[in-house]
């Protein structure tokens, strides 16, 4: 989450009627919708004119949408149609009780007037809502400003030289390792018979050496 300048406010509420309308979503994402967001509110627009800095690499605009949420956890095809529904990045702040947390997924330009590809969504810890926020990050231009905005949502630091891309396909595959080292546990303390112990033990620290793998920096 980041302080965001003044000049950049938009506050425009955003129907969700507009947004079925752009995405196409099924009924059942209306429906999880319609349970789960109070309001859709378009907060702020980064772009040259508001943030100082050019546009790159098919980056012309970074979105910020805020979220009011009826419960504490959203399903990640809510922010994918929204997602959808707009052209540029969007990186969207979720407001629940008085807590705050932010969310994206790498939204990769796309050509020809397709549609862009969005990748899996990565997500800050909750925070209290007036809790302090840093600066936005030190950028060149909205392309390197939207890397490092993803980069801080990230659990795992990024290593040398490594392009975002890389970074976030590292990520989620930890994330991968993560719940089968879990499984692989959970299977360990489930299972009677000592050979089948020993053959889940093994998979489960090849599962750790991978994930410790995939950690390092």
């Amino acid at each position: 989450m980041f302080d965001y300048p003044k000049q950049a406010e938009f506050n425009r509420i955003v129907p969700k009627t507009k947004i079925y309308g752009f995405a196409k979503p099924t009924r059942a994402v209306r429906t999880r919708f319609a349970s789960q967001v109070a309001e859709v509110v378009w907060k702020y627009k980064l772009s040259p004119e508001t943030v100082n800095l050019p546009a790159r690499d098919g980056i012309h605009e970074i979105q910020i949408f805020t979220l009011t949420l009826k419960s504490p956890d959203v399903a990640p095809d809510i922010l994918r149609a929204i997602d959808r529904s707009i052209p540029s990045p969007i990186v969207f702040d979720l407001n629940f009780d008085g807590r705050v947390k932010s969310t994206a997924a790498y939204k990769r330009p796309a050509a020809n007037g397709a549609k862009p590809a969005v990748d899996e969504y990565f997500e800050t810890e909750w925070q209290p809502a007036g809790a302090a926020r840093p600066p936005l990050p030190v950028a060149l231009d909205l392309a390197g400003l939207y890397e490092q905005m993803l980069r801080a949502l990230l659990p795992i630091p990024p290593r040398p030289a490594e392009s975002i891309s890389a970074h976030i396909e590292r990520a989620r595959l930890v994330r991968v390792k993560q719940t089968e080292c879990r499984r692989l546990e959970t299977r360990i303390r489930q299972e009677a018979q000592f050979n089948r112990q020993i053959e889940i033990n093994a998979a489960l620290r090849q599962c750790q050496a991978e994930l410790h793998q995939l950690l390092e920096s």
